[in-house]
């Protein structure tokens, strides 16, 4: 068998971690988001990808999720680990079973939570535009309950890895229901902030309900401007957190970027890092990839020609190979930047074509729609979102446009490059450490029309010379965006984590 050379690489690198009462220990994710099963932006893929890394690299490892009906479509075989187990919280008594996956084509050991109650539900976080009134407690039960079941996943020792808000509350129950425990005792804590915006706020009445004592309501643990704040619970119990790029960690640092949390990122000091997200290049590969038009590289060109064409057909757009087409794949949210584009005059007065992909806000999806309509034969709009559709977008494409108010880490800049696709993009977070302005894209400052339409110019102004476009396409596919510097760094984080907590631990 011809292995890749990605699985060439993931063979020959192998991963250790520091013992936990004399035996390694198995890192187990917890995410309320994670690929397929269940997701609604990066954090599934970014969860996924890790751990399928770690899981390659001979590190024992293993994810536990919530069992929606979303995430039930996308299972095989799953078999009981252990018994239902009850948990009592406030004056509810909360019944949950663990289910282990067994999918010999699984790349990630995984276990689903069940409690129909809380996940049984046609949406992850609520329905029609609206939150669940009740996500404060399938949340913490979730976290509350993934704690509980820590011993039916392994007999051994355990390093936890939450993954945001929604699993935020781990480390504060470990450290309150489980206080006397010895073995819960040495467990370390990692806990990721995928997006620091997003952080769980919830009344103060809230606590008895959870199950926590009200001592954890303190501006020191919980409590947050009169609120629960389930991220700052989260990073005032863990030994160690990350966000998912170096400068979006400097950024939750400060008063303008941290959404009001900047003072506790602060006084962790170097227990909190970034570390930035990979993709999967097998997958994000122009050379191999089946959804596409025609297969192309960084040393033959051609076929990106044909995959310029064949958006312009679906989208609706004249067949014009010497106009460049703009895309913009993603949420359609304010925090994505669509308020700088879809009012602003100057932008489309651009010879160019405009391509959007993605759904969101009812105001922005309107707002594209009404281009759509205003400008037929310049923009493209589906609010349908799919895999092969992202990857045909990304592959034709020109430009591609991340016009962002905040990215903790991005990967559609990534995947961008590795088609050839040249991002204009805003110097915020994960854009800034994945893009290298005038080299392989371009970035701009401001979070206005006039500073977007700087960077579009100057883009556009490199496109005409073809000569100088292709060696800024080559740099760009040249770039290395995998997993494998991320899961060393996650290495030295768990090793400190591990560290952290024998030392709490005694």
């Amino acid at each position: 068998m011809i292995l890749r050379s990605d699985e060439v690489m993931n063979a020959q690198r192998r991963f250790t971690l520091p013992t936990i009462a004399g035996e390694a220990p198995t890192i187990v994710h917890l995410a309320a988001e994670y690929y397929p099963y269940a997701r609604t932006g990066g954090l599934a893929e970014a969860a996924w990808g890790l751990h399928r890394d770690q899981h390659r690299s001979g590190l024992r490892t293993m994810a536990i999720v919530p069992l929606y009906r979303a995430a039930r479509r996308h299972t095989r075989r799953l078999e009981a680990a252990g018994d239902p187990f009850t948990l009592r919280f406030g004056p509810r008594a909360e019944t949950f079973r663990l289910w282990r996956e067994l999918d010999p084509a699984s790349e990630t050991p995984t276990c689903f939570l069940e409690h129909d109650g809380f996940f049984g539900r046609d949406g992850l976080y609520g329905e029609r535009g609206a939150d669940y009134p009740d996500n404060y407690l399938r949340f913490a039960a979730f976290a509350a309950a993934s704690v509980a079941a820590l011993p039916l996943v392994t007999g051994g020792p355990v390093l936890l890895h939450a993954h945001d808000w929604h699993a935020a509350l781990a480390p504060v129950y470990l450290h309150n229901w489980w206080r006397e425990h010895s073995w819960y005792r040495r467990i370390p804590v990692v806990l990721s902030v995928h997006n620091g915006g997003y952080q769980g706020h919830f009344g103060r009445e809230i606590i008895p309900e959870i199950g926590l004592p009200w001592d954890v309501w303190t501006p020191d643990k919980l409590e947050w401007y009169g609120k629960t704040n389930y991220l700052k619970g989260g990073l005032t119990h863990t030994d160690m957190a990350t966000t998912v790029s170096p400068t979006h960690a400097h950024e939750l640092r400060t008063p303008a970027g941290g959404f009001g949390l900047h003072d506790v990122y602060e006084l962790m000091g170097n227990r909190f890092t970034g570390v930035l997200n990979g993709i999967d290049q097998s997958v994000w590969n122009p050379a191999t990839d089946p959804y596409i038009a025609a297969r192309f590289s960084a040393d033959h060109l051609d076929g990106k020609r044909a995959c310029k064409a064949d958006i312009q057909r679906r989208f609706g757009l004249p067949d014009n190979p010497f106009v460049p087409v703009i895309a913009f794949i993603g949420r359609m949210a304010t925090q994505k930047g669509l308020d700088i584009v879809v009012h602003n005059t100057a932008l489309f007065h651009f010879a160019a074509q405009y391509v959007f992909l993605g759904s969101g806000d009812k105001r922005l999806e309107d707002a594209v729609r009404a281009l759509h309509t205003a400008l037929p034969n310049r923009v493209g709009v589906e609010t349908t979102f799919s895999d092969p559709l992202e990857h045909v977008v990304i592959a034709g494409a020109d430009l591609y446009l991340m016009p962002s108010q905040y990215e903790p880490c991005g990967l559609t800049q990534m995947r961008a490059q590795r088609y050839g696709t040249v991002p204009v993009a805003r110097r915020v977070g994960g854009l800034a450490d994945t893009i290298d302005d005038g080299l392989t894209g371009f970035l701009f400052e401001g979070f206005d029309e006039r500073a977007l339409v700087g960077g579009i110019w100057r883009a556009m102004t490199e496109h005409r010379s073809t000569k100088a476009w292709r060696e800024m396409q080559r740099e760009g596919m040249s770039r290395e965006f995998g997993w494998d510097r991320a899961a060393e760094r996650y290495v030295e984080i768990y090793e400190r984590a591990i560290a952290l907590a024998a030392r709490r631990a005694g």
